[in-house]
């Protein structure tokens, strides 16, 4: 279930937006998008994704995921 600015995002749309930097799929969080394959999350704020690599949270190898 999507919640928070999260539910501002269209499914359809999410289904297309992919990771800008590595361009692999998305994984939706409360208030983030965040790519598993090169560990970086990409803050939403008022429905909006941030997809400025040198805006996105860089997630530690080791730690799980969301």
């Amino acid at each position: 279930m999507l919640r928070g600015t999260m539910s501002q995002l269209p499914p359809d749309l999410l289904d297309l937006l992919r990771c800008p930097q590595c361009h692999g799929e998305l994984a939706v969080e409360p208030e983030a998008l965040r790519c598993d394959a090169c560990r970086l999350r990409y803050p939403v704020r008022d429905g909006i994704p941030d997809f400025l690599i040198e805006d996105a949270e860089r997630l530690a190898v080791d730690a799980p995921a969301g």
